[in-house]
């Protein structure tokens, strides 16, 4: 696997470009160890440059956290000449994605259908990769660290993944063993995306189901086995049309996970992340905050997310 050498010059002027310099000497090292091509080599370090950058196998992805809709910022083109300097590439493998401040209800929308995907390896797992066609890429990298977590617990074991995405939790956890992973999304086109990452990695689709449904109301279902682990991750507001309702992660949480550990083996372990800010985990659910366990190194954004840890009764 191979990741770019810097491209050395004398300019020390850019306090910009000498982080991203410092910061991606020192994940390289470790990247090329952990075979993994994807990481993030600068977050909000600096205040002047409210800016995420993620790099994918070659091509940066940047994040520009704005409070308003305006792309007349003048870093917009100091940033690609700095990462075309820093890495020699051109400005075409240089993404961005405008994170502005949103509406409570405001949904995502898909931005293109260009359909350019990529692979990329995560601890040497591959997973395909779309910078161009969505706000999210396929993968969310904060939860690294939270997949080596799950896929160890889960080893020879059955797993269920819910607001599955692209089905990495489940993919690594069948690349480490388990015996079965189910993951469920409401989403035609992540859980084909989740279908096409399992043959990616010569996963067999009899073990790992990929079922598209709204996960409220498959838990209502009669359950048919019982799960070993159970990983949740859900987006913090949703109104797709095709659930029954809104969800909102705040007011949900406790009927959602209530609602899944039915499905929980005695013994097993319930995983439960979110990316809210203001979430408050109801009092009568009996956790353990791992948030420090699941952040990964080269995210300084400490607050990315919050995950708990539940055990089965």
């Amino acid at each position: 696997m191979d990741l770019p050498e810097l491209q050395e010059n004398e300019d020390k002027s850019s306090i910009l470009k000498n982080r991203i310099r410092k910061n991606y000497r020192h994940i390289r090292k470790w990247a090329k160890r952990t075979e993994t091509n994807c990481f993030r080599i600068y977050d909000r370090d600096i205040k002047e440059y409210p800016l995420a950058i993620d790099f994918y196998n070659g091509r940066f992805c940047v994040h520009h956290f704005a409070s308003h809709d305006d792309s007349s910022e003048p870093f917009l083109e100091e940033v690609t000449s700095i990462l075309c300097s820093l890495f020699g590439v051109n400005s075409e493998n240089i993404y961005w994605k405008k994170r502005i401040k949103r509406e409570r209800l405001e949904q995502y929308e898909k931005l293109d259908k260009e359909e350019d995907f990529f692979e990329v390896f995560e601890y040497g797992v591959r997973f395909w990769i779309n910078l161009k066609d969505y706000l999210d890429t396929g993968l969310f990298l904060d939860h690294r660290e939270t997949r080596q977590l799950v896929a160890a617990q889960a080893s020879g074991k059955r797993l269920l993944n819910l607001f599955a995405y692209t089905c990495s939790f489940s993919i690594h956890a069948a690349m480490q063993g388990a015996s079965f992973t189910t993951s469920v999304d409401m989403s035609n086109s992540y859980t084909r995306w989740g279908i096409e990452n399992f043959v990616l990695n010569n996963l067999s689709l009899e073990n790992n189901e990929v079922i598209r449904a709204d996960v409220l109301q498959f838990l209502e279902n009669p359950k048919s086995e019982l799960y070993d682990v159970i990983v949740i991750d859900p987006p913090t507001i949703s109104r797709s049309k095709k659930m029954v309702g809104m969800f909102d992660v705040q007011k949900d949480h406790l009927a959602l996970i209530t609602n899944a550990k039915k499905w929980l083996a005695p013994g097993g372990t319930l995983f439960f992340s979110t990316n809210s800010r203001q979430f408050k985990l109801d009092e009568s659910i009996q956790a353990k905050e791992i948030t420090n366990k699941t952040i990964p190194f080269d995210f300084h954004n400490k607050k990315i997310h919050r995950c708990w840890q539940i055990q089965g009764d």
